[in-house]
């Protein structure tokens, strides 16, 4: 059998093509899920009514003022769950909940006849509250030991003792902001029960299968008895992998008991205020370097903010241990995590999953500790890379770290970067108020779930007599292209044209037991299903055509809808033909796929094993000019050089790193969520409740000169054509946009002076962290005798 990684000649992966929705997109024509229900008559809505405390207990519920409101059917409650009344996969997540866990708790739902009618049932029901005490900052989480889950521990080595014999040793402590997924399409599901007794949800859901399995344990059913579709995201980033299995159940609740479809579509204040986000994080830490520049140990702490419930909490956190390395050797390691139990809404999957946490964690260290150690902090990245040999602190080999040096040098020499500097450094010698900076980061990520047994996917696929194929697979399309490249991989795989390729929705009664679409798996996953389905069709037809042109099966070709053998060059069957003749000699032309992803083990007990099939490698290079009176910046220019190994759809992997890398800046740099943490009546709401509140990234923060190039000659062996996943790994490349502006902070400053940053590095954080640097230049120039003391963030010891 070929390799995984084998392209045959002319194949369809690896050409550039358009979105296979992009017209659909553009003109408005697409389908999402909130457009079925003006298809469908006689259709309920539904509307929460949400608790107005961030930890209370219900006392009493009186639904019936809403019943009194024209055009309301029914009011939602824990006592009609004929099922489990959680909407989760650990139990922690009541659906109907007596005890409010966070500021605007879903309590219950109004159905009604149009959603004002609705709306108003919902103000209309009368709930008591007795208010109890709450958590809603990391720091009064730690205070009071307020923790969930697991506390993992990632360690090699003896960190302890290395710190105490380093010759440079460092301490600090930072905290990472939040991010609000901001999809375009809300949370979304529309639900109605068939003439059979099947409940069919439609569902935008980045995991069909536990939305399926959570609606079905609420009923009280069996999956089977379920059936879940996803036609198409408007955007999820991670925040529909768990999250609309609650939506869906209510509403799947809702249809089963008044027999009508049950439309739930949340409006984006409802949105924003009911589910969760990126995990805030806290982080101390202790580093020690050798005289060379070269990390000895690390110590540290990573707190998450997992609010009310677990959620993905830890998984998340899991990841983000393993990924504190980043592309760094740390030959002794010992770093603890935990996850806060808060009074928010429980945070989530978010596009890297734990990892940009993590690594953003070991930049701050780069960061801060280069000047004091009289290093550009480029130079100390460089100088402690991974190099062939050496394995992660969880024991997983480094495989091809060469690439991750190449991949630097490329960008170096790309970003034109010796050049640059020069003219940075005459551009602010010459500009009293005004600094640039660069700012250089690599990445190193790995591919594949924490959890083992999510690393496995089905395809089922059809072809038609007339030669036309259909595919369907396990995978969701949230607007990142996935979709594109199957159809690619199926036409390379059976040797026809794109256009033959049709795709169908996903659905649970197709494709079972589905993964989520999520750690950056969809196409290796889906796309080595698909293709072991078309190699069953591809070698039952291979025997067709071997028979008619008396060669040997091996021999037969499949290219661009024409069947031909070693040697009939000049000779072929079209690929229709040869479909037909086979329907006619009884041979079977559908195909169900498997793929399950091989070499994987991982102890989580021990957070030890090799729970990540490959890396993924990148660099970027980010220029910022800031503005010394305001600390406004503004990107003047990015490049980078990104590992996707072979391409399967280079325009998509393009725009998957141009959207990844513009996502984490808003993370990193403008995204600041911001809760109400006084004590009065509005204690634990989210103050920023909207785009008016919340800053997005848009084109204005766009880099000026963008610049993306995809690392060439990067096949990587065992996986579905040679490709490397795309969809996480860019969104660490904005790590370099924080370090340009700390940089341009610093050269406000003297030299060799560390600087600290606030996350997110808002225009008031940046302008902070220069006037420090600025008062510190003051310091410095006093006649001696006459300074006062500026206080260093980073401690050395």
């Amino acid at each position: 059998m070929k390799s995984l990684a084998d392209r045959p000649v002319n194949p369809v992966v690896g050409v550039p093509v358009a979105h296979e929705s992009a017209a659909l997109h553009v003109t408005g024509t697409a389908l999402y899920t909130d457009d079925l229900p003006i298809r469908n008559s006689d259709v309920l809505h539904a509307w929460p009514v949400q608790a107005p405390h961030a930890h209370a207990r219900v006392t009493q519920l009186r639904t019936a003022p809403a019943l009194s409101v024209p055009g309301v059917v029914r009011v939602l409650t824990g006592a009609d769950v004929p099922g489990i009344n959680d909407a989760g996969t650990k139990h922690d997540e009541p659906l109907f909940p007596s005890e409010v866990m966070y500021y605007g708790h879903a309590v219950c739902w109004v159905l009604a006849e149009n959603p004002e009618a609705a709306r108003l049932g919902a103000e209309a029901v009368e709930v008591d509250y007795e208010p109890l005490p709450s958590i809603v900052t990391l720091a009064e989480a730690i205070e009071k030991k307020s923790f969930q889950g697991d506390q993992p521990t990632v360690a090699r080595g003896d960190a302890g003792s290395a710190l105490a014999s380093a010759a440079h040793r460092f301490s600090g402590e930072v905290e990472i902001g939040g991010q609000e997924h901001f999809y375009l399409e809300t949370h979304a599901s529309f639900v109605y029960v068939d003439e059979s007794g099947q409940v069919f949800v439609h569902s935008s859901t980045q995991h069909p299968t536990e939305t399926q399995e959570i609606v079905a344990h609420v009923l009280g059913l069996t999956s089977s008895q379920v059936t879940v579709q996803c036609l198409r995201m408007g955007g999820a980033f991670g925040g529909k992998e768990m999250q609309p299995h609650g939506f869906a159940a209510v509403a799947a609740l809702g249809a089963t008991l008044t027999g009508r479809p049950v439309r739930l579509r949340l409006n984006r204040t409802q949105d924003i205020t009911l589910t969760g986000k990126r995990h805030p994080f806290a982080a101390t830490w202790e580093a020690g370097f050798d005289d060379s520049g070269r990390l000895v140990a690390l110590r540290a702490t990573l707190t998450s903010d997992g609010g009310w419930s677990l959620d993905l909490s830890q998984p998340v956190l899991a990841r983000a241990l393993c990924h504190i390395d980043n592309a760094y050797w740390i030959p002794n390691i010992e770093v603890l995590g935990r996850i806060a139990k808060t009074n928010k809404t429980s945070q989530t999957a978010f596009r890297g999953f734990g990892g940009p946490q993590g690594m953003f964690v070991i930049e701050e260290v780069m960061g801060r500790c280069a000047p004091l150690l009289g290093l550009e902090p480029s130079e100390l990245r460089r100088r402690n890379f991974y190099i062939p040999g050496q394995s992660t602190p969880y024991g997983q080999p480094v495989r091809h770290a060469e690439r991750l040096h190449a991949v630097w040098e490329q960008l170096l020499g790309n970003a034109d970067v010796e050049r640059r500097r020069t003219e940075i450094a005459e551009f602010n010698a010459t500009h009293r108020h005004t600094r640039r900076a660069l700012g250089i980061t690599p990445v190193k990520f790995g591919i594949s779930f924490n959890l083992t047994a999510f690393n496995q996917a089905g395809a089922l696929v059809h072809v038609y007599k007339d030669g036309s194929v259909l595919i369907n697979h396990g995978g969701t399309e949230m607007g990142q292209g996935l979709h594109t490249k199957m159809r690619q991989v199926a036409a390379t795989a059976l040797g026809v044209p794109l256009a033959c390729i049709r795709l169908a929705p996903t659905r649970t009664d197709k494709v079972p037991n589905t993964s989520a679409t999520a750690a950056s798996s969809g196409a290796d996953l889906n796309g080595a299903a698909i293709r072991n389905a078309c190699d069953q069709i591809r070698d039952r037809l291979a025997e067709v055509a071997a028979r008619k042109l008396n060669i040997h099966p091996d021999d037969v070709r499949f290219d661009d809808g024409t069947v031909t053998g070693i040697g009939f060059s000049d000779d072929g069957i079209p690929f229709a033909e040869l479909v037909n003749d086979a329907y006619f000699q009884r041979v079977s032309l559908w195909a169900a796929g498997y793929y399950r992803t091989s070499g994987l083990h991982w102890d989580a007990s021990r957070m030890q094993g090799e729970p990540f099939k490959y890396f993924t490698y990148a660099a970027a290079v980010s220029e910022v000019e800031v503005d010394g009176f305001t600390g406004a910046y503004r990107l003047v220019r990015t490049d980078i050089v990104h590992d996707v190994g072979d391409s399967l759809s280079p325009l998509i992997d393009v725009g998957q790193i141009e959207g990844g890398f513009v996502q984490g800046a808003g993370w990193l740099t403008l995204e600041d969520l911001r809760w109400d943490i006084s004590e009065g009546q509005r204690r634990g709401r989210l103050d920023t409740q909207s785009a008016s509140t919340y800053k997005l990234p848009s084109f204005s923060e766009m880099p000026e000169d963008f610049r993306v190039h995809l690392f060439e000659r990067a096949t990587e062996s065992g996986v579905i054509y040679g490709s490397k996943a795309v969809g996480e790994p860019p969104l660490m490349l904005a790590l370099s946009v924080r370090e340009a502006l700390r940089q341009a902070a610093a050269a406000f400053g003297p030299e060799g002076r560390s600087v600290e940053l606030a996350s997110p590095a808002t225009p008031e954080a940046v302008y902070w962290a220069l006037d420090r640097a600025r008062t510190a230049a003051r310091e410095a120039a006093k006649p001696a005798g006459m300074h006062a003391p500026v206080p260093s963030p980073v401690r050395a010891q």
